[in-house]
């Protein structure tokens, strides 16, 4: 199966429906991604299935479980989860935050010959940013235990605005390691095409956002 069809089937399986153009402007994304990967090491994953499985098909299942219409990627590295994501919803403004500045070059070219005028690139540290707007969700993927996730990211919300943390195993003992101002909204367990692993979606809720 080629990546425009694994894509097409993937997508369908997450019942999600896309808008005109972003399936193609998803799979142009990795060729990107293939491209700048060779000199950045962007990302450990090489083969096709697997950039469409283990990153497209990962971000986008989380597509369904968001509120909100401003939302920012923390620690985005390669964009993912939000390209996928600012493809999926063009009506969502998404703000791509990331320190690393090679990465951040990268994700100007994409956002540059994808014409993403709902994106942003950021080039700070998380903890050290202070936006101007506040988000209605700050997003991460592999970015570090829930703990540490709300302490660097927190900041970034809005009055009840929610943090959203994607993970692969069901994260018991980060959970069991949050304070009392932090409520869970919801656990997800998210059934990824093409991903065998354990794939969940956390997302909470921070007393006082927007502070600190």
């Amino acid at each position: 199966m080629n990546a425009e069809a694994q894509l097409q089937q993937g997508v369908a399986g997450l019942g999600l429906t896309l808008p005109a153009g972003a399936q193609g402007r998803l799979l142009q994304y990795l060729r990107l991604l293939s491209k700048w990967n060779r000199i950045y090491n962007l990302t450990a994953i090489r083969e096709p299935s697997r950039l469409v499985s283990h990153h497209l098909l990962d971000s986008l299942a989380v597509v369904p479980h968001l509120e909100g219409a401003s939302l920012v990627d923390v620690g985005t590295g390669a964009g993912l989860p939000g390209i996928p994501l600012a493809l999926a919803r063009p009506e969502w403004t998404v703000t791509l935050l990331d320190s690393n500045h090679k990465k951040a070059a990268f994700l100007r070219q994409v956002v540059l010959e994808l014409n993403l005028e709902n994106i942003q690139v950021v080039t700070e540290r998380a903890e050290h940013w202070r936006a101007t707007a506040l988000f209605d969700i700050a997003i991460s993927r592999a970015f570090s235990d829930l703990p540490g996730f709300v302490d660097t990211a927190r900041h970034l919300c809005r009055p009840g605005g929610l943090l959203a943390a994607m993970k692969g195993i069901y994260p018991d003992e980060e959970l069991a390691q949050l304070g009392p101002e932090i409520r869970v909204r919801k656990v997800v367990t998210l059934e990824v095409p093409g991903v065998r692993a354990s794939r969940h979606l956390v997302v909470l809720q921070p007393e006082n956002t927007g502070s600190g």
